[in-house]
């Protein structure tokens, strides 16, 4: 948690708005916001049942799951995430008019940061 925690706020500029009991970033569940969207994080075992390190073939079951964003400035979202660190290429149109920026979080879940290059969509 504490790992995903630190991309969504820092990397992905999003708040923490509540939480289950815990210290720190070491809770079970917690929700997030940014621009008006909101996202809950859920870990895979409660507190008293985690493993000390993280089992790395969850990271490569979630390879097919992707989460689409709605984001009209794609340009900057791209320089932020850059500028955090974290791998990230520069967004790309699809060839249905979507331009995308796509990320991939500490667990593996992709992200899809979109927009309509006719501005239509949102």
């Amino acid at each position: 948690m504490p790992t995903s925690v630190d991309f969504y706020t820092r990397v992905m500029g999003f708040v923490v708005t509540q939480h289950s009991p815990g210290e720190g970033t070491l809770f079970d569940w917690c929700s997030l916001e940014r621009d008006g969207i909101s996202l809950m994080l859920n870990t895979r075992y409660e507190s008293d049942s985690r493993p000390s390190a993280p089992d790395p073939s969850s990271y490569d079951t979630h390879g097919d799951t992707c989460i689409f964003l709605g984001c009209k400035d794609l340009d900057t979202a791209y320089q932020t995430i850059a500028q955090q660190g974290w791998p990230v290429d520069p967004p790309t149109t699809a060839p249905y008019g979507m331009r995308q920026l796509n990320v991939r979080d500490p667990d593996g879940y992709g992200l899809c940061l979109q927009w309509a290059t006719d501005g239509s969509w949102g």
